[in-house]
């Protein structure tokens, strides 16, 4: 259903609005060269900081721009069920593929609580969901056997898994089934992801370096792990510096400095990324051969 790079898109901001001929041409830029999906509104589209209408317009801005040449999967995730499924309803009558939705973060539900928050959300919409597990950011995990309850509701498709834990990937697809899409939320572990069965990454990297992190997936679906192996070395320096200092503070600065039209800016609580951050990213950009 899902495969390959889909980055997990940036929202460019210029003089606190959404900049959106910018954002426009961005969403262009990343389908020539070669991503194979877009995430809009996710954690590095800053989506904690939109409004509803700007998210919204987030959203119909990226399917606008894609125009049916790559699916969009729409950020929709909330630790409120009800603005949840207000997300999918819009997402879905605008055209998006799928939603990604984050497990429920700050309320710490058990894992009934997390069954009955998709289940909801699933009899709510149609919309194929993607979930997204982020301990580390919501700091409730779910479990393999959570997952597969899940993934027996026909619109329950696949995970981003950004555990960290590659074991995670074997476990959850003897448990949930092959076909169940397995996309890695973790760019410097995707290689690992891919070889033990994933099919692809929702990625931080693909904002800066889409056309690499296309040819990396690519490699890793084909079999070809010398080719993966060796955009890996490549890409790794900058899978590291992104991560710096707080995301997407590194990689709005990598995007600005390869695209200078567009603009750098961030919402608080994000502040730009420290003098020793921005040197580990252009370090990384003259490794990865994308600056000279």
């Amino acid at each position: 259903m899902f495969s390959g790079s889909f980055p997990a898109l940036v929202t460019l901001f210029r003089d606190g609005s959404i900049d959106e001929a910018g954002y426009k041409a961005f969403v262009d830029w990343q389908v020539r060269e070669g991503s194979h999906g877009l995430v809009p509104c996710g954690t590095t589209g800053e989506s904690a900081t939109l409004s509803f209408d700007e998210h919204y317009r987030a959203i119909d801005l990226c399917i606008e721009a894609a125009d049916d040449r790559v699916p969009v999967i729409a950020g929709c995730g909330s630790n409120d069920t009800a603005t949840a499924k207000r997300h999918m309803a819009h997402s879905k009558a605008a055209g998006a593929a799928a939603a990604l939705v984050v497990m429920p973060y700050y309320n710490r539900p058990n894992q009934d609580g997390m069954y009955a928050h998709f289940a909801a959300l699933a009899d709510a919409c149609d919309l194929p969901i993607i979930l997204y597990n982020v301990p580390g950011r919501t700091v409730t995990d779910m479990t393999v056997d959570t997952m597969a309850r899940l993934a027996e509701i026909p619109s329950i498709v696949g995970v981003k898994d950004a555990t960290g834990n590659v074991a995670r990937v074997t476990a959850q697809r003897l448990a949930c089934g092959t076909d169940f899409v397995q996309l890695s939320g973790n760019d410097d572990m995707a290689l690992g992801f891919m070889a033990m069965g994933g099919v692809g990454c929702i990625s931080v990297t693909a904002n800066v370096a889409p056309r690499l992190c296309a040819d990396f997936q690519n490699a890793c679906l084909a079999g070809d792990w010398v080719r993966a192996m060796e955009l890996q070395d490549r890409l790794y320096p900058l899978h590291a510096a992104l991560f710096s200092d707080a995301s997407p503070g590194p990689t709005k600065y990598a995007l600005n400095r390869l695209k200078p039209e567009w603009s750098a800016e961030l919402r608080l609580p994000m502040t730009p990324s420290s003098e020793a951050s921005r040197r580990a990213v252009d370090a990384a950009l003259k490794h990865a051969g994308l600056v000279s």
